[in-house]
């Protein structure tokens, strides 16, 4: 798809599609980078989205894993945390 460059002020802008934005789940602010002169539009996720549900799914398994959730701490048996 072309389309033109129209100028906004001092700065230059696109009109986007709303069926490529859609299609992108592009929504909001937005992150624009550039690479290899190519321009990058990248949407910006809220911090922490999904972050609520994913603890809930954690808290409600039945098999949990002792990696994600030791039984000690490496204190109570002696030991030293490893970074």
């Amino acid at each position: 798809m072309r389309t033109m460059l129209r100028k906004v002020g001092n700065s230059r802008g696109v009109l986007i599609p709303a069926a490529l934005l859609a299609e992108c789940r592009i929504e909001g602010a937005v992150d624009l980078t550039v690479e290899e002169g190519r321009l990058i539009i990248t949407p910006i996720k809220a911090p922490r989205a999904g972050w609520a549900e994913a603890a809930a799914q954690i808290a409600t398994r039945e098999d949990e894993d002792e990696a994600l959730w030791p039984a000690t701490f490496p204190e109570e048996e002696g030991g030293e945390w490893e970074w």
